[in-house]
């Protein structure tokens, strides 16, 4: 009789893959902090995952090169710009201070004349991971759907923001990606107030996941790819993470 083996822990694994990111980090803060205390910090980078899903990442613009991707002819908007009629909520642009409250605005602003969201189409590439998590919860309070359609896509913070959908798709050539993020507001810190930062940030960012139903695992090859890079999930990670509900269309 063949004996069980013990089933694979996602949450153990990204506990152990924050651990590891953390000792990097906390090395290099260490080095930064004795060799030069006034010099400007440097990217939080870690030995991270290569290879045609991982690109340069600019908050202003979509990723390069990538199949169904088309450059914008203008920057990505410095805040999440509103459209969409009905009950179709489309998010463009970067997720600044303060959208969360934006957000709430025009829901009830929607909901008080007669067309309450439903759902919403996001294309963004990221910005404030608080807000990204506020509005969040704000959407699975409102049980409002999310999905990233094709051409569009949802990096950075946003997918924190994607996660909060009670229905989640992304269709064929929507991108959703992931990446280190800062969470401190000054980058100059002593390295152990740094690095504490930085675990507070996770520790909000995880207890996030489990309480919207999503794997932290997929927390792994986001703190593996560095802030100037991002990590486009593929579908196969999308479902095994469960940040998808529906297959692509």
């Amino acid at each position: 009789m063949t004996p069980d083996l013990p089933r694979p822990n996602p949450i153990g694994r990204a506990i152990k893959a924050l651990i590891v990111v953390q000792i990097a980090i906390g090395a290099t803060l260490i080095v930064l902090d004795l060799s030069d205390s006034f010099s400007g910090a440097s990217p939080l980078t870690a030995p991270g995952p290569s290879g045609p899903e991982t690109r340069p990442y600019s908050p202003n613009e979509r990723p390069s090169g990538v199949p169904g991707l088309t450059p914008r002819s203008q920057p990505m908007p410095e805040r999440l710009e509103f459209t969409g009629t009905g009950t179709e909520l489309t998010l463009t642009g970067q997720i600044a201070p303060g959208d969360a409250a934006r957000i709430t605005d025009e829901l009830t602003l929607r909901a008080e004349t007669g067309q309450p969201v439903t759902q919403i189409a996001l294309d963004s590439t990221g910005g404030s991971v608080q807000d990204a998590l506020d509005i969040g919860r704000i959407v699975r309070d409102s049980g409002i759907g999310t999905r990233v359609d094709s051409g569009a896509i949802c990096l950075s913070a946003c997918p924190y923001l994607f996660a909060g959908g009670i229905t989640r798709s992304v269709a064929t050539d929507g991108k959703i990606g992931v990446h280190q993020h800062y969470f401190g507001k000054n980058a100059i810190l002593p390295a152990f107030m740094a690095v504490e930062d930085v675990q507070r940030g996770q520790a909000n960012v995880m207890g996030y996941l489990l309480e919207m139903g999503i794997d932290p695992a997929v927390m792994e090859p986001a703190m593996r790819t560095a802030p100037n890079r991002i990590y486009l999930l593929t579908p196969e990670e999308l479902r095994r993470f469960a940040l998808t509900t529906t297959p692509a269309s």
